[in-house]
């Protein structure tokens, strides 16, 4: 008999099939493990086991030649964990990353730390953090308490960031022998198209998010170079805190989401240069917004109360 899942499966699991749920993805479609793993931003290994037991449950398929197929998704009571549960642990998400980007928290907490300013209790504050652990927001210190990872504080190293994924992303989709994964550009364009169709709710900004980086990361990883790759991959993990409280409403995401669209259209035309020029003013058009707005009022918050300032 095989082995429970653990509770990290179990969240990977609920996630997996809302996203397919959402993201409308019919019966018969093919999953790959990296296609999965990057929806996720996970490694390989924890998706290698949800898909197995996806396939015992009946949700999945196993392919001929090897892989997966989607077979019918469970209706939503079946997920094993209420939708308003989902809802909650990305609104904590989204408070943590908006007080840490503020500087309301320090760069290491303690977990009664945590539960007191949030009043919650210890086990959803550890799925919380799992989350942001999976993402590589957050990492558990040896022994005791959890520490932030690195992220773009301020207008300097988000100008940076800027500049460099200027000079490289839309230089990958240039590379000899350029070519995207089979099915990545349906399902990007299923994703997309979900996103502009579903009513906005504050939530969504990390669905949003994870969906920018698994977008960008996946035109880059079309090149078939993996150090541009962990480039593009870093520097999303440096954007997350910054990205997930989003600040500058549903328009943005509409223009964002439809510059998307029109680049994967040059794409599957063939139109690759096109398709460079179109994915450089996309980013160039992203770098001129207004410095992030929520995180402008946090800091005149945390400076009015006596926090020290991020550097200028």
């Amino acid at each position: 008999m095989p082995p429970e899942p653990s509770r990290l499966q179990r969240d990977l699991i609920h996630r997996l099939v809302e996203a397919l749920r959402r993201d409308a993805v019919p019966p018969g479609t093919r999953l790959t493990e990296p296609g999965l793993a990057r929806m996720l931003q996970v490694s390989r290994t924890p998706v290698r086991a949800v898909m197995e037991e996806l396939a015992r449950r009946g949700v999945l398929a196993r392919r001929e030649g090897g892989g997966y197929l989607l077979a019918a998704l469970p209706p939503p009571e079946a997920d094993g964990e209420p939708a308003e549960g989902a809802d909650a642990v990305e609104q904590l998400c989204i408070r943590i990353a908006e007080d840490r980007v503020a500087q309301r928290l320090p760069a290491e907490v303690t977990e009664a730390d945590l539960m007191r300013r949030y009043d919650v209790r210890r086990a959803f504050l550890l799925r919380v953090l799992g989350r942001l652990a999976e993402v590589a927001m957050v990492e558990r210190k040896p022994g005791h308490g959890w520490q932030f990872m690195p992220s773009l504080e301020d207008r300097r190293s988000r100008a940076e960031s800027y500049a460099l994924r200027l000079v490289l992303e839309p230089a990958a989709l240039l590379q000899p022998g350029y070519a995207l994964a089979p099915g990545w550009v349906e399902q990007m364009r299923r994703a997309h198209q979900a996103m502009l169709e579903r009513p906005w709710k504050d939530t969504d900004s990390i669905r949003l998010f994870e969906m920018n980086a698994a977008f960008h990361e996946g035109l880059v990883a079309g090149a078939g170079n993996r150090h541009m790759l962990l480039v593009v991959q870093q520097q999303n993990r440096l954007r997350r805190f910054l990205n997930y409280d989003w600040g500058y409403g549903f328009a943005r995401v509409v223009a964002s989401c439809t510059e998307h669209l029109e680049i994967l259209d040059r794409i599957d035309q063939g139109e690759m240069e096109i398709a460079s020029l179109l994915l450089r003013r996309h980013l160039e058009r992203a770098s001129v917004l207004p410095h992030h707005p929520g995180q402008e009022e946090g800091l005149r918050r945390a400076a009015e109360a006596g926090a020290a300032p991020l550097p200028a």
